[in-house]
């Protein structure tokens, strides 16, 4: 038996961040076959899960690249390795020198997402902080109120590109933490940045939800660096066209471009989907 693991941006989703009736077409007939599949994304589950529902998403699926699994029976989340002090205050530092707010966010043994953060800096940040507050339904508060022995899960921050790079030099050598980076989508000049522990990745979560399924074998598909932890634990993996050069260097076969529904196409060839 096999999991199919999806990457939501640049490879499930099409150009306008959503799932094309051919893919959901694809998904269902994945689901009548009794193929397993789920997702292993960078968004939060508060910013993947009006774009997931009704698509037969039911197996448990990794969110924030690995951070915190959503398993939907019992609706509930688990989180992985999350950052100590130590770590959180370097991380913080890192920010703050560079004139990058730090958002920190928190998960409560409710399952509440907290995010934490100090004065604003920017108008972005500031569209940041509303947007996650409406979309994500996140609760934000002062860093200055966050509790002792709060569970952190990651620390995002979002600047220009030259102060982000800079964040993310400056903690990539550190051995307990990792960190992602792209484009954000407010301009060129700007950049986003993830930071979470070493150990909380997308291809430890798939490990983690293999063994939960009972699951044999893993096929993976992605486009991002971040989704490289996930083409190592998998057995198969697979690179849209418009994946980055290191992403296809690694994967098992390049396939077709996210926004011409590559990923369903091959689906449907690869399980005879269609017959």
């Amino acid at each position: 038996m096999e999991l199919i693991v999806f990457d939501l941006d640049g490879t499930l989703l099409n150009r306008e961040s959503a799932i094309s009736i051919y893919t959901s077409e694809t998904l269902r007939l994945l689901s009548e076959r009794e193929i397993a599949y789920t997702v292993a994304t960078g968004r939060t589950l508060h910013g993947a899960r009006a774009i997931l529902e009704g698509h037969r998403f039911e197996l448990p699926q990794a969110f924030k690249n690995g951070v915190m699994i959503w398993h939907p029976e019992q609706q509930r989340l688990s989180s992985g390795a999350v950052l100590a002090s130590a770590e959180l205050d370097s991380v913080i530092h890192a920010c703050l020198r560079q004139r990058v707010t730090p958002f920190v966010f928190t998960l409560d043994e409710d399952e509440v997402s907290t995010v934490y953060h100090p004065s604003l800096q920017s108008e972005v940040e500031r569209e940041l902080i509303i947007q996650w507050v409406i979309e994500e339904n996140v609760i934000a508060r002062l860093l200055d109120d966050l509790p002792n022995g709060a569970i952190i899960t990651h620390v995002s921050a979002i600047g220009p590109s030259e102060a982000i790079d800079a964040v993310f030099r400056s903690v990539e050598d550190q051995p307990r933490l990792v960190a992602y980076s792209g484009i954000a989508t407010e301009g060129l000049r700007w950049r986003w940045i993830d930071i979470h522990h070493s150990d909380a990745n997308k291809g430890g979560a798939v490990q983690k939800m293999k063994e939960m399924l009972g699951l044999e074998r893993v096929i993976c598909f992605g486009d991002s660096d971040n989704d490289l932890s996930m083409f190592q634990a998998a057995d198969e993996s697979y690179a849209p066209a418009n994946a980055s050069d290191i992403v296809k260097s690694v994967a098992t076969a390049v396939i077709g471009h996210h926004d011409e529904e590559g990923i369903a196409r091959f689906l449907r060839e690869r399980f005879a989907l269609d017959t």
